[in-house]
């Protein structure tokens, strides 16, 4: 029972990906949160490049197995906003929240998940991401790929990746000294996409 993930092969810890990234280049700031790379695109030494790619992982499965017993469309509409949010906190760690560039990529079994749930996918993040934009994000969607691939991918996979170019200074690089105050925040109760789900 102590090792749940591990029993369903998935690494929390993540120790195989920790020792293959050892000897890999960590960026201008090696203390933060993602890889931040000089401005490659645009040349800019005051402005810094940053991507971040994440997916929905397991929670498709769930959707799966709802939209089975219900025939509920709905069900699959969350993994959007799942995918998407994974990537907006990671950049958030940095100091990224705005003028990102959002590419979206599904990988499907077309022999379990019918078109109308693909087009619900595309649908879903066009409308997710202009709902964003209404907060202030400015995210622009580059477009994505779709990929039918049964024997690689059993179910489903819905991914993000976000590329920004922050100014530098504005950025947040964990450079902690003695004597830093760390404050930490409670959240509780239900996100959104998990209300809508149940009442979808």
């Amino acid at each position: 029972m102590k090792d749940r993930y591990g029993a369903r092969g998935v690494s929390s810890q993540k120790h195989t990906l920790h020792k293959a990234l050892k000897h890999i280049d960590k960026g201008l700031y090696p203390n933060a949160f993602c890889k931040i790379l000089p401005d490659i695109t645009g040349s800019d030494p005051k402005r810094a490049n940053v991507m971040h790619a994440d997916t929905a992982g397991t929670k498709p499965i769930l959707a799966y197995l709802y939209w089975k017993e219900t025939q509920n469309l709905q069900a699959w509409k969350g993994l959007v906003q799942d995918a998407l949010v994974m990537n907006l906190d990671d950049l958030a760690c940095v100091g990224v929240f705005e003028d990102m560039v959002a590419s979206c990529v599904i990988s499907y079994n077309p022999f379990r998940v019918p078109p109308e749930v693909i087009e619900l996918l595309i649908a879903t993040t066009q409308e997710y991401i202009e709902e964003l934009n209404q907060l202030g994000f400015h995210i622009a969607l580059a477009g994505g790929e779709t990929a039918e691939v049964p024997d690689s991918v059993r179910i489903l996979e819905i991914g993000f990746t976000l590329f920004a170019r922050p100014f530098r200074n504005i950025l947040i690089v964990n450079n902690i000294r003695h004597g830093d105050v760390i404050v930490g925040l409670a959240s509780y109760g239900q996100a959104s996409y998990e209300q809508s789900y149940n009442s979808g």
